[in-house]
């Protein structure tokens, strides 16, 4: 399993390490650079609306979807049709309820039409994380690292036509914040017609259909995981909205255009921590699998079964916290070379608002192990009771701190409302799986953490470029050093044949 793991993860940070860079840092910052903070803002203020009712168009089918079919690779017959037509059937209500919101915003007609071609995009991008999902169950890693950078990849020839390319004069050309969402329209278009392609060519289906039963028993198994999405989609995404609601009048797509600028990032590099996540869930559904049979059976609290599990959780946290540690710790070190690298105007706003949000990394990477390893357990009960939990601090410290300190009171709001969701992962996954978490590498995890933290002031004086080099070195030395990156168990598992 190590091996598949392994491999998987290679192919998906491989290919997308060698493109969502680009797009984040690159076309994402052109494009507010040249529509400006207050355009971007509204823009995103949106986008987030339609971002989180977008759960409305999936209902929690794709990751139902990818569990199991990584648990029971025979049903995709059944699933893939079937799971199309709901697809289709759900477009209706997601676009009846996102213009409902829009509209007891106050939307005005501009409003409306971004919204639309917004509820267009979400539509395909969603269509498409399906699809993908379902190369994901089948261990076709490979296939959905490609089809995972694919859309970026013509968005990315679109948009960098459009804002750095010859300027077309005769049609009296400007690039506004329309032309970049018809951009991601297009390429969410052709990459779903491709990803629907090859998985019909893979699997030998032919058709869609529709069969009320199926509907029916499909979106019920589905629901926890839609309501999981929900919540973690509202406190993830509500600090915008939030922000422009409680600034004052006419200061609100400011102070959201600010935090988009300041979360692009972090947003970047929370991509990474989701691309792990992305083989850990077919390969955590098969090992929970056998995990439930022998629990059935067994009235144990040491089952063998769980060593494995907690073997790959182990080396995947520790990996993943070394990364995010380093990255918050350097980053915010250098919040205002980064600003500055980025952006054209507002960079002090932006790195105030950077050096605090910066750190929700080193909690989104650890739900994206722990939470995961509970999703592909079925323990969605307690991961809605945490994200519950969550969105009620968020919203609850949002108000309190937005009209105080702002934007920074919001990053301040996000770190603590993903704070407490990574932390209740942590517990309910150590419970539930027995594991044997032991002082001995809890030392080791904070001895990493103050070294991090005095490497970063070290090099905090120091240009970007040799700063975040000598960091990352850093980094990997103490990592190695303390072992909590463990070369010979790496080797072992990339040379096992055993999958």
């Amino acid at each position: 399993m190590k091996k598949s793991l392994l491999s998987g993860l290679f192919w998906i940070l491989l290919a997308n390490l060698l493109v969502k860079p680009f797009w984040i840092l690159g076309i994402e910052v052109g494009v507010q650079n040249t529509v400006g903070a207050e355009m971007y803002g509204f823009y995103f203020s949106i986008f987030n609306i339609s971002y989180i009712f977008n759960i409305l168009l999936d209902l929690g089918i794709t990751n139902f979807n990818t569990r199991n079919i990584a648990q029971y690779p025979k049903l995709i017959d059944k699933y893939l049709p079937g799971i199309l037509g709901i697809k289709l059937m759900l477009v209706a209500l997601y676009a009846v309820v996102t213009f409902s919101v829009g509209a007891l915003l106050g939307y005005d007609s501009t409003q409306f039409r971004l919204l639309a071609w917004l509820t267009l995009n979400q539509f395909l991008n969603s269509l498409l994380i399906y699809l993908r999902s379902n190369f994901e169950g089948l261990l076709l890693f490979k296939w959905d690292s490609l089809l995972s950078i694919m859309d970026r990849l013509v968005m990315i020839l679109i948009c960098g036509a459009l804002i750095w390319g010859p300027k077309m004069s005769l049609f009296d050309f400007q690039f506004n914040i329309f032309h970049f969402v018809y951009a991601q329209t297009a390429a969410y278009a052709i990459t779903a017609v491709i990803a629907t392609t090859v998985l019909f060519h893979k699997t030998g289906v032919r058709r869609m259909h529709w069969n009320k039963p199926f509907t029916l028993a499909i979106l019920k198994k589905s629901m926890p995981f839609a309501l999981l999405v929900l919540l973690m989609a509202c406190y993830n995404r509500l600090d915008p909205i939030m922000l422009q609601l409680l600034q004052p009048e006419g200061m609100g797509d400011h102070a959201a255009g600010i935090y988009a600028g300041a979360f692009r990032l972090l947003d970047a590099l929370t991509m990474i921590a989701y691309l792990v996540s992305v083989p850990l869930l077919p390969i955590y559904s098969k090992l929970t699998k056998e995990f439930e049979k022998r629990r059935s059976r067994i009235n144990s609290t040491t089952l063998a079964d769980s060593k494995e599990i907690e073997s790959i959780t182990r080396m995947m946290f520790s990996l993943i916290m070394v990364f995010a540690v380093t990255a918050a710790c350097t980053l915010a070190a250098l919040d205002k070379q980064l600003m500055n690298l980025f952006y054209n105007m507002h960079t002090d706003e932006y790195a105030a608002a950077f050096r605090i949000i910066i750190f929700c990394i080193i909690p989104i990477s650890t739900t994206y192990v722990f939470g995961t390893l509970l999703t592909a357990a079925g323990r969605l009960k307690e991961l809605n009771v945490f994200a519950a939990s969550s969105l009620i601090l968020n919203i609850a410290t949002n108000i309190i701190l937005i009209p105080r300190w702002g934007v920074a009171g919001s990053a301040v709001a996000a770190v603590g409302a993903q704070s407490f969701m990574a932390v209740a992962q942590v517990i309910a996954a150590v419970r539930y799986f027995h594991m044997d978490i032991s002082w001995r590498y809890i030392i080791k995890l904070l001895s990493f953490t103050l070294l991090a933290i005095v490497t970063s002031i070290g090099v905090s004086r120091l240009e970007w470029q040799p700063a975040i080099l000598i960091a990352t070195a850093a980094s990997v030395g103490m990592a190695l050093l303390l072992k909590l990156v463990n070369i010979k168990e790496l080797i072992t598992a990339i040379k096992s044949d055993n999958q």
